[in-house]
């Protein structure tokens, strides 16, 4: 069926399969904030739209008088950024889909789009198209490319002056979002649009729902892209494909509706930050844990690491990506592909959470028990129940719990000669 260009209709689309299959992806957020790599990816706001006094000082200190943003973009070098080594990395941590932000609020462009002349990755800075190339060693690694785009631009005189007129007029959208956006779909072909900066105008204004007809109707990726859900003001955990709802949403309960939490290894920012200190980097169990939570409630998750300005991961983001893998390794069986069971989580003593494939239920706890005996009060257990540990050879034994559940004799020693390893899946055969 062709679909309408309003809501009821888009909303209709069925989601693409891959998308629920794939549970775990990798967000990238670079661009020319990733020079001054302070605060945040929004310095430009907080230091000019907003006159922040500590960004001012920063840039006093830092950089000669009179300096302005747009001095930033040559030192956007890229230097050091080999897509292949990126590739190799996320596919390394686990992930199947991966989101490069092409362009954030700032307006700068990581390709060479024909409508931000000057303001783009090809014209300044690291004179290479950012966007190809990462999508290309994407491609060769069999990980599916999503695209990150920002609607609004913060200081572009046209959305300033559509701003003005309180979005009756629509100079910004026609001249700048959407050639781009078409432009970026019909040049990369990507699985994957996530949209952002929508909050301040409505959807009428971007002409989201015609895009949206084209993109699922007519687009060379009309029958595997996947979308977001924001589009215009008060579109986020109502409208689109699956929903972010806000950033690093956590539902307490199944939701009724696909979604992905989005997450960030530096819990201040999704840039960059050179004065990142190692306290406010998730460390392995919260990453674990977070991962777990999501899955069981139906989530996929996107998990954000901030390039340098030359295109370096640096090495402590490198080493979460691959604790990560190092436990997809041994408990993706229990997350790729899964589907929330019957019950999500059981808070008994220590927490618990399922997920399932067809008959097969998945029991993952964070804490080894100190008795190494697991109570799982939620799955009926019957006579032919066999109980395996993912990453451990043999069947463990079980009894019924009085009353209702199970215990399982967990093996004496730890499955993994790894001390520290965060969390484990049993896996239930013939329970209710």
């Amino acid at each position: 069926p062709r679909y309408r260009p309003d809501w009821a209709s888009l909303d209709a689309r069925p989601l693409p399969a891959w998308f629920d299959r794939a549970k775990v992806g990798v967000f990238v957020h670079w661009g020319v904030f990733s020079v001054p790599a302070w605060g945040s990816e929004w310095f430009w706001w907080h230091w000019q739209g907003q006159h922040d006094a500590a960004y001012e000082r920063f840039v006093r200190r830092r950089f000669p008088p009179g300096t302005t943003y747009a001095e930033f973009a040559p030192r956007f070098t890229a230097h050091d950024f080999q897509p292949r080594q990126w590739a190799q990395l996320f596919q390394r941590a686990g992930a199947r889909y991966v989101v490069l932000t092409t362009k954030h609020h700032e307006g700068f462009t990581n390709w060479g789009s024909p409508v931000s002349w000057n303001w783009n990755s090809v014209d300044t800075g690291p004179h290479r198209d950012l966007v190809g190339e990462l999508g290309e060693a994407l491609r060769e690694s069999n990980l599916r490319y999503g695209l990150y785009h920002s609607l609004m631009e913060w200081f572009n005189p046209l959305y300033l002056a559509d701003k003005q007129s309180d979005f009756k007029t629509q100079s910004f959208v026609l001249k700048k979002t959407m050639p781009e956006l078409y432009h970026l779909v019909l040049k990369y072909k990507p699985d994957l649009i996530w949209s952002d900066g929508d909050w301040e105008a409505p959807d009428s204004y971007w002409n989201s729902t015609s895009f949206l007809a084209w993109l699922y109707n007519d687009s060379p990726v009309k029958d595997t892209v996947v979308v977001n859900d924001r589009w215009g003001r008060g579109c986020s955990c109502r409208h689109g494909g699956f929903y972010n709802c806000a950033d690093k949403y956590r539902p307490g309960t199944l939701p009724d509706h696909k979604w992905e939490m989005c997450s960030s290894l530096d819990k201040l920012s999704w840039g960059y930050r050179s004065n990142m200190s190692l306290a406010e980097v998730m460390d392995e169990m919260s990453m674990i844990e977070e991962l777990v939570q999501t899955v069981s409630l139906g989530g996929n998750y996107l998990l954000n690491v901030g390039p340098t300005k030359e295109g370096v991961i640096v090495p402590i983001f490198q080493e979460r990506l691959l604790a990560l893998g190092r436990w997809l390794d041994t408990n993706g069986e229990a997350i790729y592909e899964s589907q929330p069971w019957r019950v999500q989580v059981e808070n008994t003593t220590d927490t618990v959470w399922y997920t399932s494939k067809g008959p097969v239920v998945f029991a993952i706890f964070l804490l080894w028990p100190l008795d190494s005996v697991l109570h799982l009060s939620s799955p009926i257990p019957s006579p032919g129940t066999q109980v395996t540990l993912l990453g451990f050879g043999g069947t463990l034994e079980w009894q019924k719990q009085p009353g209702k559940g199970m215990l399982i004799t967990l093996p004496s020693m730890l499955p993994s000669p790894r001390p520290a390893q965060s969390g484990w899946a049993v896996k239930l055969e013939g329970v209710k």
